[in-house]
């Protein structure tokens, strides 16, 4: 490794290593990107893999929808209406025996039972996610969505999102917390895929999931977000989720109404939040196979489809009439009162969805209702019950998931609709204070306590240097020749190469300096590492705190910082990146409005 390799070298060899090494210092210089910009880079490629799998899982969910169905009509509601009393009662069940099944031979596999909640696919601690089991479960929820199962696709289209993201990191070896937000950029364009919304797909995982809207984190799930809703609108369109005549705020006094459906909305969903905690602990108690219940759930969901389809899927075309106002407050109330059976009986069987949209469709049939009510209350004057609808959607989400900023952003991505933004943003900050002065808990705080995010959160506030650093660094010795650095330079893409002297670290060559040498190759078959080294490099000891860490990355201006066994000895062990810090730092702020202390 010494100058004398330099020496020895053919003339051509030099001249090809000096060549590369010009337009590494020129790519350097001008373009090439930073650790957070290829951070970025992925994100966008991570929401065209999410923009794709959401196409593909609603192509697969007509197929099986029209299998079990023989409707021709791509519509739960619609092809149920269309179908004979008996068929509504038994598709549902057999959608949900077929869904069990599937479940039950992926526990077989495993070995053991596990929770089927879909945030399981974004809040997992190391951030790897096992393929076999996030696709038996999404083939296990496209059978229970596509037989009318009262649950939503956003579940499925965020572990497929997510297995993706968790993919791509495993195989350029990331380290934890850039592997975690890469799967975060997942679920963020899982959920923007499902709802035609990029803002509030971002929103939700920086909110609920990562607990955090530092620029490290929330630019990615932002680009992640936009290129999947790109990708699904190059195929749906670009049109919004629901169309609604338009709504405006006719007098400035209505406010007062808003105002208190807003708080109606935070009194009522920590009672549904409570339901669907004891629906899923009430069946975990019965000793019975998971393909078992899920029929039962399904059966239940028929019994009540008999009467009244439109508790059938995730409630988009119910919804839909509500906001156009197609119902009578009488048939709403009833529908409600089912669609919430449903939905318990669904979710505590166990099958795999989300229950972002049945809280939808709960929270614009209680602002229909609350807005029929102030009408009749207030009768001499104009109000829109339709209107109290669609402000009640955000308000009743507001409250029910704790993200009241994710909530607002939500509904106007999915109506386009600016003139009810004011009472809207009352309203959701009203039901976000109300429900977390009954409920510490939010409708996903329960699943996310189950898989340790709570634990987790604190484990990443507890980080030292040791537990996200890469060991074994490339180094190279003081003797070692201008080709050899050279050869390292290429090989490795940094823009420090560290030197060691029998282990020991000495100083670091900076791929700036190589560049005086490059048009002298006279001068550089003399130079040897020693010659050119910086030995004021900051290092950092294995058991430093991250905060430490970064308060050394303040002291240098590379992306990576040395290793050290101890600032005596200087042993080199490892580096550390100034992303998975701040990544990790990031990651470790709780709000804990919306998380579970780890020890209640």
């Amino acid at each position: 490794m010494g100058s004398s390799n330099a020496n020895t070298e053919s003339p051509g060899s030099r001249l090809k290593i000096f060549r590369r090494l010009k337009f590494l210092v020129w790519f350097q210089e001008r373009l090439r990107p930073t650790d957070l910009q290829v951070t970025l880079i992925w994100a966008g490629v991570i929401g065209f893999c999410g923009g794709v799998s959401s196409i593909a899982f609603r192509v697969a969910t007509s197929i099986v929808h029209g299998i079990l169905t023989g409707s021709p009509e791509p519509g739960l509601v619609e092809s149920f209406s269309q179908m004979p009393r008996a068929l509504r009662l038994v598709v549902p069940a057999i959608g949900g025996l077929l869904a069990g099944v599937i479940l039950q031979f992926g526990m077989l596999l495993r070995g053991h039972v596990t929770t089927t909640d879909y945030m399981e696919a974004v809040v997992l601690g190391d951030g790897k996610i096992a393929a076999r089991r996030t696709l038996l479960k999404c083939l296990s929820s496209l059978f229970t969505i596509a037989s009318g199962g009262s649950i939503g696709r956003e579940g499925p289209l965020v572990q497929l999102s997510a297995l993706a993201a968790s993919f791509a990191g495993r195989l350029r070896k990331w380290s934890t917390p850039r592997l975690r937000l890469l799967v975060g950029c997942g679920a963020a364009a899982g959920i923007a895929s499902a709802y035609n919304a990029p803002i509030a797909g971002a929103l939700f995982v920086a909110e609920i999931v990562l607990g955090s809207v530092a620029m490290e984190i929330f630019g990615p799930l932002v680009f992640s977000s936009v290129i999947a809703t790109l990708t699904v609108r190059a195929f749906l369109g670009a049109d919004p989720l629901y169309a609604i005549p338009a709504f405006q705020l006719n007098h400035s006094w209505e406010i007062v109404p808003y105002l208190l459906l807003g708080v109606g909305a935070g009194l009522l969903a920590p009672w549904f939040i409570r339901l669907l905690r004891l629906s899923e602990e009430w069946a975990g108690q019965i000793a019975a196979p998971v393909y078992v219940k899920m029929c039962v759930g399904g059966l239940i969901v028929g019994a009540l489809a008999m009467f009244y389809p439109q508790v059938c899927g995730n409630g988009y075309s119910a919804v839909s009439g509500i906001l156009r106002g197609e119902w009578v407050w009488q048939t709403i109330a009833v529908i409600l009162v089912f669609k919430i059976l449903a939905t318990t009986a669904t979710f505590g069987s166990g099958a795999v969805g989300g229950v972002f949209t049945p809280t939808l469709f709960i929270g614009a049939s209680l602002g229909f209702l609350f807005g029929n009510g102030a009408q009749h209350v207030l009768g001499h004057l104009q109000i829109n019950p339709s209107a109290f609808a669609l402000v009640g959607m955000g308000a009743f989400l507001a409250a029910a998931t704790h993200a009241p900023i994710m909530a607002i952003i939500m509904i106007f991505e999915i109506t386009l609709d600016y003139q009810i933004i004011l009472p809207l943003m009352l309203a959701c900050v009203a039901g976000y204070y109300t429900s977390v002065s009954i409920e510490r808990r939010s409708i996903y705080a329960e699943p996310l306590k189950r898989k340790g995010a709570g634990d987790y959160r604190k484990q990443l506030a507890e980080l030292h240097v040791r537990d996200i650093m890469k060991p074994e660094p490339l180094t190279i010795s003081p003797t070692a020749g201008f080709s050899e650095i050279g050869e390292k330079f290429i090989a490795t893409r940094f823009n420090y190469l560290y030197v060691a002297d029998h282990g020991r670290f000495v100083g670091a060559v900076s791929l700036h300096d190589v560049k005086n040498y490059l048009n002298t190759p006279e001068l550089a078959k003399v130079v040897i590492a020693r010659d050119i080294l910086h030995d004021s490099i900051p290092a950092v000891r294995p058991d430093a705190s991250l905060t430490e860490a970064l308060e050394r990355f303040r002291q240098h201006d590379g992306e990576r910082l040395p290793v050290v066994s101890d600032l005596a000895t200087k042993r080199l062990i490892g580096t550390i990146a100034k992303t998975d810090v701040i990544l990790a730092l990031a990651g470790s702020t709780t709000r804990s409005a919306t998380m579970v202390d780890s020890d209640s």
